[in-house]
């Protein structure tokens, strides 16, 4: 199958659907990916802090697919901000993942109470410009976190990677991002531990289109223009949730879905301008 593909702000791309890793460790982790490819992915989504970048790398490499045909992705963590802590963070990443480049390289959480994200993004733009990494970009940043971006460094990165799903549409920052050219990703975009699923906007899209309550959301972040990382060690599933380009939401059915967004809809009390990450 032809994955379609979103078209980044510095002229590159990637798949408009992801895997996501977390918390696949160890030879479990390294199966899942390899599973994961088998069934169509190829943008991988992992991080410092999932403590599996080793074994998303054994995957990768365990799949027999050239490198060249996957987007590995990694982020960042908190303890790591800074110009010369990147760098050094970058290198362990590498050596991690054992690839030479990075694809798309992400702040995991902008901390700002300890202010070194700008510092952090600086290091990355050079890491970038010196091949390194092909993509730049963050995680959980708001509009205020991205201005001051490009207000001191004159760029705006590629991708930002945000809790979304139905309870939390994230509306106003997605219009902020397709305004700038900005990709959002998702993370946790079926509303993991929520009853998301058993909503009745969600149970008739997928009796009417045959398909299970997780597609129809999937394919909701689709017609977004959302990247959404579901993730899942079971093969089955993953070849479910990856199958989501076969059939089309009505408009109705995209703003019924849509209309379940919550004033806080958050559900893992993870609000950018407080949460800190190790």
């Amino acid at each position: 199958m032809s994955i379609p593909q979103r078209v980044l702000n510095d002229g590159t791309s990637i798949p408009a659907i992801g895997f996501g890793t977390y918390p696949l460790r160890g030879e479990t982790g390294e199966r899942a990916v390899v599973s994961a490819i088998e069934a169509g992915y190829r943008l991988l989504d992992t991080a410092v802090n999932y403590e599996n970048e080793d074994a998303v790398g054994r995957g990768m490499r365990a799949s027999g697919l050239e490198r060249a045909q996957l987007i590995v992705q990694t982020k960042i963590p908190g303890r790591h901000h800074g110009y010369d802590e990147t760098m050094a963070s970058f290198e362990q990443s590498r050596r991690s993942l054992d690839v030479e480049k990075i694809d798309v390289y992400l702040i995991h959480w902008p901390n700002p109470s300890v202010d070194r994200y700008v510092e952090t993004f600086k290091a990355m733009i050079d890491l970038r410009d010196r091949g390194l990494v092909r993509t730049i970009g963050v995680s959980n940043f708001t509009e205020e976190f991205l201005t001051r971006l490009q207000r001191e460094t004159g760029e705006l990165p590629a991708v930002n990677q945000v809790e979304l799903h139905p309870y939390f549409p994230q509306e106003r920052l997605r219009a902020f991002h397709d305004e700038h050219g900005i990709v959002t990703e998702a993370w946790s975009p079926l509303g993991k531990n929520s009853p998301v699923l058993e909503e009745q906007a969600i149970v008739d899209a997928a009796a009417a289109h045959g398909v299970t309550p997780a597609q129809v959301i999937l394919r909701w972040h689709v017609q977004l223009g959302s990247v959404p990382l579901p993730k899942s060690g079971n093969a089955e599933r993953q070849h479910e949730n990856f199958d989501v380009f076969g059939f089309e939401l009505s408009a109705d059915e995209v703003e019924a879905i849509t209309a379940l967004g919550k004033s806080d809809g958050r559900l893992f009390g993870g609000d950018p301008n407080h949460h800190e990450e190790q």
